[in-house]
């Protein structure tokens, strides 16, 4: 019997023991921080622990929940929503919240989570409900603005703090996608159209003032050039009108020269009638004067306007030259014209009238006007005129 009564006795003080560890550990709660516990003592509230340790009464107080006091973030599912115009959109949501007051988040209401969802799920329906499509992809800051607005007021009963919603993705239907797509892709055509024409226009604008450039300069040296040539065009006239005064040119030297050319016009290999303009007959003249014709035998130079050779700002260092006799010019010259005479008479065969009497009777040459102008009569110059010429005396006019 002692040994039963001993077993029994190390039994009731084994359990007397555990229940009073069992008992040390409920009464003894360490709280972690940013945590809080709800403490209830007979099933009512009792009070709210906080981070550090917290002694119990055993088998009477009891912990309800434990509220986690740190920012939470919560996204919920995408959810449909109606645009105004009628389009069905489908938007994911984020919340930003944090319980302030622990014990209103577990007896105010029952799931706070369940009802920040559904409390953002009708906010946003109404918001974006009045928003047309363009107006809800384009004004993200004014939905979230709205959401946590409604949802801050809402929730500030249940111990929680909204602090920031944000529109996670609003998806459009395929179709609208796609014709947002075509909208972007035209806008886009539109601006690389209108980015094109502006470097074309400025190209061109550009090309233009290059243009107007060169033609200016250009312009400007074909002026120069041509005001240089002119200026040595004046010069080299000044400089050779200066040799000449400074020769001191007289009229033989300019019948010289003269009967000089006539040669020449003569040459001409499509030459068919030599035509002696009336000058002709006046140089003649002039060369008569210039022996000694009226003036009887007097030196023309001695009534030169120009002066003598010896005056101021001559020189007589120019080099000797030997002129042509006159006579020999003038025999030379009668000679030219009587062999331009015959050919221009074989050359009119075919008219039935030699040249020189074709001459006489006033007939032109074929292919030429009849010589009514007085000036063209002195191709057919006759004994009479050189003879008169050397004596020094004025040709008969015909």
């Amino acid at each position: 019997m002692p040994d039963i009564g001993s077993s029994l006795l190390l039994i009731i003080l084994i359990l007397l023991a555990v229940v009073v560890v069992v008992a040390i550990a409920r009464a003894v709660r360490i709280v972690p921080q940013a945590v809080a516990l709800i403490v209830e003592r007979f099933g009512k509230f009792q009070t709210v622990m906080y981070a550090g340790i917290h002694f119990l009464i055993p088998f009477v107080d009891r912990v309800r929940a434990g509220v986690d006091l740190r920012e939470q973030v919560v996204s919920f599912a995408p959810q449909p929503v109606i645009t105004s115009d009628n389009l069905v959109v489908s938007i994911d949501t984020v919340i930003y919240f944090q319980v302030t007051d622990p014990k209103s988040a577990t007896y105010e209401i029952a799931n706070y989570i369940t009802g920040i969802e559904q409390l953002t799920v009708t906010t946003l329906r109404n918001v974006i409900g009045s928003m047309d499509l363009e107006q809800t992809l384009t004004s993200r800051d004014q939905i979230n603005g709205q959401l946590r607005g409604v949802l801050d007021e809402a929730t500030t009963k249940w111990g929680i703090r909204v602090n920031r919603v944000e529109l996670k993705a609003i998806d459009p239907p395929a179709s609208v996608q796609g014709s947002m797509e075509q909208q972007m892709r035209a806008e886009r055509d539109r601006r690389a159209a209108i980015l094109t024409a502006e470097g074309v226009k400025q190209s061109q604008i550009l090309e233009a003032e290059g243009e107007k450039q060169s033609a200016i300069l250009r312009a400007e040296g074909q002026a120069q050039a041509a005001i240089l040539k002119a200026q040595g065009e004046s010069r080299a006239i000044l400089q050779v009108f200066e040799a000449i005064h400074r020769g001191n040119a007289d009229p033989k030297l300019l019948a010289y020269q003269y009967l000089q050319t006539l040669p020449k016009i003569a040459n001409g290999s499509s030459s068919k009638m030599w035509v002696v303009p009336t000058e002709f007959t006046a140089a003649f003249g002039s060369i008569a004067r210039a022996f000694g014709g009226e003036n009887g035998g007097e030196n023309p130079l001695a009534k030169s306007p120009v002066g003598p050779l010896d005056g101021p700002g001559f020189s007589d260092d120019f080099p000797e030259t030997s002129l042509q006799d006159p006579k020999e010019a003038l025999a030379e010259a009668r000679g030219e014209a009587e062999r331009a005479g015959d050919e221009a008479s074989v050359a009119g065969e075919g008219s039935g009238m030699p040249y020189s009497r074709r001459a006489q009777s006033g007939q032109a040459p074929h292919g030429q006007s009849s010589p009514s102008d007085p000036r063209d009569h002195a191709w057919n110059v006759d004994d009479d005129e050189v003879e008169a010429i050397k004596r020094g005396e004025e040709p008969p006019q015909p």
